[in-house]
């Protein structure tokens, strides 16, 4: 047994010793014959190119390629036979290594078992016309095959880059990759059917565009793994196993595979990555799709996988990208706000319908089971699309079934304030995205508010017990069925504007609302804050994750709109004003509100109206134009609170009084009447009708008719204008036939000061009169005698004294 073993040791000690002298031998002949070998070399790389391949020079290197011979190669320049007409060197190396196999160098034949690139620009170069500088490695002869010893010649065992950057330049399909190689290596093993390498790989990308007018995808990302290929010589295909790669920090798995038999080698690359934030997705893709992504975010990671194809046809520069999104309890922002715990599958296609080119007219995105809370309100949508990204158009059905309260942390607070109630909605949307805003909205549906208590705050309105049906026929709203209580006021509403949807975005001027309202009883002192001034109103972009400017856009559709109101009301009250079969017609503009009609049952006869109430300020402006027919004036005052004066009340009248007012004045902000601002003019009319208690004609008494009751002056009748000049009321000269006196007066009354009144008073008394057996007896009759000519003007104590008038008519 030991002579077997000193025998076996003396056999591998004389193998070892003969492969160092051959090794030795072979490195001392390459050594010493160089410049023929790489003549050889170089006339052999040569006769098999359509170009030309230059070394500067060539050394040994003896340890790097043990048990080979290693040799560096300086100055290297691969350049196709068109290279004066673009410029551009295949391969342009400081110093490439190149491990050779020492037996096929004895053998008279070369084999390279490594080769190594250093320091080196390698660029694939392809023209508007389809020609690559790559030709060079065709055959010069057409159809004839490579023989078996050029192919062996080829087979690389091993490759190494290092700080190589590498360009693969397509001007005729506008493809652009470029990588900074920093480390590159990798064993080749060439079995029968193709060959099989294991690449560990890092890089820098620099570009990676399949369409050079779109820009760049993995943009100066880092790429780093190890790639495992297959070339399979019969299909003429690279196969890349999908395995992990890391790009810019993230893991990815990607698998590719790679079409060699087509001119224009197409391709296709899966992708895979099971947590990534989404920020990180959208910077490695090219700008103009990662700028419009951007517009939204995705707080936590999520699982994506895609795949980019290119057929190698000619009909698109773009591949194909079809990618998909797995997002489960995240929060979403979105240009119109935020969707938390939020959960979809997401869809991305550049090619939606297979007949029709790649591009943004034929892109889509679609999401599938989204569910989420928007402003706190739980949506959930079966399907939603975005189609056409050129011009992009979004549909979908979207449900949502909660508690109003939910919305008091999102569009609550400043505009709205909701105490109880529920809102259910099912809407079928399709709108247009203008710089992703949602433009000329087309929505189908409806929204169920019921048993709500909401408070609107900019005008301080308390809804109770409320509840509505917003109706949505693709672009009108119309609601029906619904109820709102305003304090003690029950409003039965039904409502629609046409184009809402469309003006609500773009011009909410333009909306018109046909509003009919009914009610049993109406308190109109609850409806006050609609005389404050409305806010001016300029529609505010909704920014991104902007919860007050959508609550301030809402808000400012509310004010902005035009409103035409149909009223029917069976009673109506106002303070002290009580009236029954209210109808109106009234107009509430940006400006003011116009009644265009309103006519009430009051006190025992009617009221018609015409008029409008231009909101200023705290101090509004009012005209109005009215007919009064027959009414209880005692009432009509106490209704009316005297019209803002004290002179003569309800206390100091009896009758019935029609008119008709023409005139304008102020009113505040809580529905008072400002003292002295009323101008315009009255012409009226009294019958049946006493003064009682009537301050002015009881001094008369005074002066010269102490038998007479001057407590209780009964008018028959009586006509009369009155000029309303603020805080004077200029009386038109007029007859006043009473039960005490008959008199003709005419004059100012100055409702603080200025008072002015010329009185001509007869001493008969009246009840003597009526023997005379006709009235034109009455009327000639009614002068005669002793008369008065009296004059009421300012004691300057605030009071009346009455003095004779000496410069009476």
């Amino acid at each position: 047994m030991q002579r077997w073993l000193k025998i076996s040791l003396k056999i591998l000690a004389g193998l070892f010793t003969l492969i160092i002298v051959v090794w030795l031998g072979a490195a001392y002949y390459i050594n010493h014959n160089n410049k023929s070998i790489l003549n050889t070399i170089l006339t052999q790389l040569n006769a098999n190119v359509n170009g030309k391949i230059e070394v500067g020079s060539m050394e040994t290197t003896l340890l790097k390629g043990f048990p080979g011979v290693s040799v560096s190669l300086k100055k290297v320049q691969l350049r196709d036979s068109l290279w004066a007409q673009h410029k551009h060197d295949l391969l342009n190396a400081k110093d490439i290594d190149v491990s050779l196999n020492i037996f096929s160098l004895i053998a008279g034949n070369i084999k390279i078992n490594k080769i190594g690139i250093n320091n080196a620009g390698v660029y694939l170069y392809t023209d508007s016309n389809g020609y690559s500088n790559t030709s060079m490695f065709k055959s010069k002869t057409p159809g004839k095959p490579v023989s078996e010893k050029d192919q062996q010649a080829f087979e690389i065992k091993k490759i190494a880059f290092n700080n190589v950057n590498l360009v693969v330049d397509n001007q005729k399909r506008l493809k652009l990759f470029n990588f900074l190689v920093e480390e590159l290596n990798g064993n080749i093993d060439y079995p029968d059917s193709g060959w099989n390498g294991n690449i560990k790989l890092k890089t820098l990308v620099k570009n990676f565009a399949f369409n050079t007018k779109k820009g760049s995808f993995l943009k100066d990302k880092q790429l780093e793994g190890t790639l495992v290929a297959h070339y399979n010589n019969e299909t003429k295909a690279v196969t890349i196993e999908p395995k992990k790669l890391s790009i810019g920090g993230d893991e990815f798995i990607i698998g590719a595979k790679i079409d060699l038999a087509k001119d224009q080698s197409a391709f296709a690359i899966s992708v895979r990555a099971d947590k990534i934030l989404y920020k990180n997705i959208a910077l490695l893709l090219s700008p103009n799709i990662s700028s419009k992504l951007l517009k939204f975010a995705i707080d936590e990671p999520i699982a994506v996988v895609g795949n980019i194809i290119d057929d190698g046809s000619k009909n698109s520069s773009d591949p194909l990208i079809d990618v998909r999104m797995t997002v489960k309890k995240n929060t979403i922002t979105i240009p119109s706000g935020q969707l938390t715990d939020c959960s979809f599958t997401g869809a991305f296609k550049n090619r939606e319908v297979a007949n029709k080119p790649i591009g943004d007219e034929n892109s889509a995105i679609r999401f599938y089971n989204l569910t989420g809370n928007y402003y706190n309100a739980p949506l959930k949508i079966d399907t939603f699309s975005i189609t056409n990204l050129a011009r992009p158009l979004a549909a979908g059905l979207v449900t949502a079934q909660f508690p109003l309260t939910n919305l008091n942390q999102s569009i609550g607070g400043e505009t709205f304030n909701f105490k109880k109630g529920t809102a259910n909605m099912r809407l079928y949307c399709k709108a247009d995205i203008d710089n992703f805003m949602f433009t000329k909205p087309i929505i189908s549906g409806t929204v169920d508010i019921k048993d709500a208590d909401i408070t609107y705050i900019p005008r301080n309105m308390k809804l109770v017990n409320s509840s509505l049906t917003l109706n949505f026929n693709q672009k009108d709203l119309n609601i029906t069925g619904s109820r709102f209580q305003l304090g003690n006021s029950i409003l039965n509403m039904s409502l629609s504007i046409e184009n809402f949807l469309n003006f609500y975005y773009t011009d909410p001027s333009k909306i018109l609302v046909n509003l009919k309202l009914s009610s049993p009883q109406l308190s109109l002192n609850e409806f006050i804050p609609f005389l404050a001034t409305r806010k001016a109103v300029k529609r505010k972009p909704v920014s991104k994750n902007s919860i007050k400017e959508v609550s301030d856009q809402l808000s400012a559709v509310l004010e902005a709109a035009k409103v035409n109101i149909q009223l029917n009301v069976n009673r109506a009250i106002y303070k002290r004003f009580v009236a029954t079969n209210l109808n109106a017609n009234i107009a509430m503009l940006t400006d003011g509100i116009y009644f265009n009609k309103l006519s009430v049952k009051h006190a025992g006869g009617s009221l018609s109206m015409t008029g409008n109430l231009k909101q200023t300020g705290a101090i509004n402006k009012f005209t109005m134009n009215a007919i009064v027919s027959r009414v209880n004036v005692k009432e009509f005052f106490y209704g009316f609170e005297n019209f803002g004066q004290t002179s003569i009340t309800n206390k100091n009248l009896k009758g019935f009084l029609s008119a008709k007012v023409n005139t304008s004045g102020s009113i505040t902000d809580n529905g008072t009447i400002v003292k002295r601002s009323m101008y315009g003019k009255v012409n009226f009319n009294l019958s049946k009708a006493a003064l009682v208690n009537f301050e002015p004609l009881q001094m008369v008494q005074k002066l010269a008719f102490a038998n007479r009751d001057f407590t209780n002056i009964a008018i028959d009748n009586l006509d009369g204008t009155l000029i309303l000049n603020g805080d004077k009321i200029t009386i038109s000269p007029m007859q006043v036939n009473t039960s005490v006196l008959n008199f003709n007066m005419k004059g100012i009354y100055g409702l603080e000061r200025g008072t002015d009144i010329a009185m001509d008073i007869p001493l008969r008394n009246p009840e003597k009169d009526k023997e005379l057996s006709n009235r034109e007896e009455r009327r000639q009759a009614r002068m005669k005698g002793i008369v008065l000519h009296l004059k009421a003007i300012d004691d300057g104590k605030g009071g009346l004294k009455v003095r004779w008038n000496k410069d009476h008519d």
